[in-house]
């Protein structure tokens, strides 16, 4: 206790003094009032002036605009003009400053870039349409990285480059050079995939040139054998493209093509980033979940130990993850052979008992839901009691759930009260469950 207080002690004391060294730091350095924004009053890092006179932080003031406000924030004039003009010599002033006071720890801040403007964006654009036209694979690739890089000096060109219908061109522009000789065009179709990975929606005009057969068939191919961000990028389209009301039409034409459930598989079963796993596991619940029960699709995934690398994932995924993967075996479990390689699997009871209340509200629903399918058979109900799963029934009730998932909850406690007294469980008596209404 002395040991814990006098370390209790020592970390207040430390505290303090950075608190005062903070505060002797603010003393020392003083900002100029007109250095700071108005709206934050931060020092200014890129300062921009409204139709009124008066000079923000460019991050601030569009953020004001872009919450449908139509004031200006300091004077409260209707703003007749919504242009940000930059003001370069106060910027300047400002840089001129942090140098000065660099010795204080004051970095000096660095000459923002000009974000590109709509009429920008929209001659590329048209640039991109002659060049595709023309078959001219080499003077397209030029603008594509130009409009890659504009996208990652900020969000702010990212909302403006979406905004003005680039994704569209953009898949057109793949189909056609893809439609060509994408081994040809492999690098231009790569960089294409890049920029068309962070723009969502992308459009049902978008979707559908994507959604060709000639795309598709090049998004497969880098799927397999592209580099990790190549693979990457193909996965977040192909999620993209399958998330639509046209995912029928798309998965079947996905069935003529070879490799695309083994190329799907592999990126779960040996992921190369999160957010290429979130896609696969999405691209793969649109394609079995708008297919018939036992569809060659689904045989397929199923073929391939799909349940078992689920199951795995579940087990060791954070929530988003995990969330999208008891989706996909949830999906699985609608069919005969999904509920006997569910059944088969040897971690599954409790993995998702583990799951339950632990996850999300979503998650729960999603293991319920899997558990009362799964619960047919009586050596499942069995296996379900030994892993303590009547208990964790009964805290859902306890703490709520939906009216779907609270019916299944009561069928499966009326299902596995007949071998609570049979089966040595995790069950203790003692838990106090009495004050519940019996669902059976």
């Amino acid at each position: 206790m002395i040991v814990s207080w006098r370390n209790r002690r020592a970390h207040n004391n430390k505290m303090k003094n950075n608190n005062r060294l903070c505060e002797d730091l603010d003393a020392e350095i003083n900002v100029p009032t007109h250095f700071r924004c108005p709206i934050s009053l931060d020092l200014m890092k890129d300062p921009v002036t409204l139709c009124t006179g008066i000079t923000y932080d460019r991050e601030n003031i569009e953020r004001w605009i872009e919450a449908g406000n139509e004031t200006c924030p300091f004077t409260k004039q209707v703003l007749e003009t919504f242009d940000l003009i930059p003001n370069h010599i106060l910027r300047r002033m400002i840089q001129d400053w942090c140098v000065q006071n660099r010795s204080l720890g004051v970095e000096r801040i660095p000459t923002p870039r000009i974000p590109v403007s709509q009429c920008e964006v929209s001659e590329v654009c048209s640039r991109i349409v002659g060049a595709t036209r023309r078959g001219d694979g080499k003077k397209c690739g030029e603008l594509v990285r130009k409009i890659k890089n504009w996208g990652k000096e900020s969000e702010r060109n990212k909302r403006c480059i979406m905004e003005n219908g680039t994704g569209c061109i953009l898949s057109a522009s793949f189909e056609s050079f893809a439609r060509d000789s994408f081994e040809k065009h492999i690098n231009l179709l790569v960089e294409i995939l890049l920029v068309l990975s962070w723009m969502s929606p992308l459009g049902k005009d978008g979707r559908s040139k994507l959604g060709t057969e000639s795309s598709l068939r090049c998004i497969i191919w880098l799927l397999r054998n592209g580099d990790l961000s190549g693979r990457q990028s193909a996965v977040l389209v192909l999620k993209e493209i399958l998330h639509s009301d046209d995912r029928r039409i798309i998965t079947n034409t996905l069935r003529a093509i070879e490799g695309v459930v083994e190329a799907l598989f592999f990126l779960i079963k040996e992921p190369i980033s999160p957010t290429a796993t979130k896609a696969s596991l999405m691209a793969i619940y649109c394609m079995i979940s708008s297919t018939t029960k036992n569809d060659m699709i689904t045989s397929r995934f199923l073929e391939m130990g799909l349940v078992g690398v689920i199951v795995e994932a579940i087990a060791e995924a954070d929530k988003s993850v995990c969330e999208k993967a008891l989706g996909v075996l949830d999906e699985i479990c609608n069919t005969e052979k999904g509920k006997e390689e569910a059944c088969n699997n040897a971690l599954i009871m409790a993995v998702l008992v583990k799951k339950v209340l632990r996850v999300s509200e979503w998650a729960t629903e999603l293991s319920v839901s899997i558990l009362w399918k799964l619960c047919d058979e009586e050596s499942v109900r069995i296996e379900a009691i030994q892993v303590g799963t009547f208990k964790k029934l009964l805290v859902i009730l306890q703490v709520g759930c939906g009216e779907g998932t609270k019916e299944k909850v009561k069928e499966l406690l009326k299902l596995l009260n007949v071998y609570n007294n049979r089966v040595d469980c995790c069950v203790d008596s003692s838990m106090g469950f009495k004050y519940l209404k019996k669902p059976f």
